[in-house]
């Protein structure tokens, strides 16, 4: 109970400090673009229009909303990142109470390989993530219609409780799980990259005489890690755009977005676009296609 109590406070601090970053991230991701680009040059050197950054967008939102603004939708995201702490912790546990009930004929069976140990650990992990992902969902799409309210500086999901019963309404019990099934799949594929391809690093690309193998798995872990969330970041993005889609708010209705009839129909605009990648960096971000921005919109009028 202390180790979930001290991972829930820890987790709540980070949240704290990313929630700046992930505004901006979210509001990149709906495609909302309201600084024009600036001709800048990439990491090869060359000149080309980018559009502002991190900073140059934090800037932006602390103009009209100031400091505080920086921070709308952390009270859903602390308690989405609570609960699934908590939910997670408690899947795990249950598997460890079962495998202890099980140890005193563990002796008779066959040595469990350092292959079938990974499938059986990943298998766990994923059904605790999944468990903590569908449990905190609801919280998931409060935060980014929170968030993206900032658009058209609706109030609409404002409050604690009056999100729940605002998509209770007009959505039903549904609205709660926009862009459930991208995101499970997403964290599924992510997780299960990860762990094999850090599983088959540290089996067949390190030696085991090495004397900071230890240092070097983690670090294997880390890359394969970071490797396994860039390829499945579509998925994250789709998320998103599916969970704000047609909910009532600017950011989720035209020019900023089409009404998608499923997430699939969203994977295919994007990828016709070329955004499958959009909000995926927030620093030397060149121009989008296909989609009309705040900037353009201002030059025609």
């Amino acid at each position: 109970m202390a180790d979930t109590a001290s991972q829930v406070l820890l987790g709540s601090g980070l949240t704290a400090l990313s929630q700046p970053l992930m505004y901006v991230k979210v509001l990149v991701q709906v495609g909302y673009e309201p600084l024009p680009p600036t001709l800048g040059r990439n990491i090869f050197g060359r000149q080309v229009y980018q559009l502002p950054g991190l900073f140059a967008y934090a800037k932006h939102i602390m103009k009209i909303d100031g400091r505080a603004g920086l921070f709308k939708g952390l009270t859903p995201r602390l308690c989405s990142g609570a609960i699934g702490t908590i939910v997670h912790g408690q899947v795990l546990q249950r598997y460890q109470e079962a495998d202890q009930e099980e140890e005193p004929g563990a002796s008779l069976k066959e040595p469990v390989s350092s292959w079938e140990q990974v499938i059986k650990e990943t298998s766990r992990e994923m059904v605790a993530r999944s468990a903590a992902t569908l449990v905190t969902h609801p919280f998931h799409v409060i935060t980014l219609r929170c968030m993206v309210q900032f658009i058209g500086r609706e109030t609409k999901y404002s409050g604690i409780f009056s999100p729940f019963v605002t998509i209770y309404r007009e959505e039903g019990i549904l609205g709660f799980f926009a862009g459930l099934v991208p995101r499970l799949l997403g964290d599924v594929l992510s997780l299960w990259l990860c762990n094999m391809l850090a599983y088959l690093i540290n089996t067949y690309a390190l030696e085991n005489g090495v004397s900071t193998m230890s240092e070097m798995k983690s670090y294997s872990q880390a890359v394969t890690g970071f490797f396994a969330s860039m390829l499945t970041y579509p998925f994250v993005l789709v998320s998103n755009l599916m969970a704000i889609n047609n909910c009532g708010l600017a950011g989720g209705l035209p020019p900023y977005a089409p009404n998608y009839s499923s997430w699939l129909d969203c994977w295919s605009q994007l990828l016709k676009e070329g955004n499958m990648s959009r909000g995926n960096s927030l620093f030397f971000r060149k121009v989008p296609a296909g989609k009309l921005y705040v900037w353009e919109e201002k030059r025609f009028r």
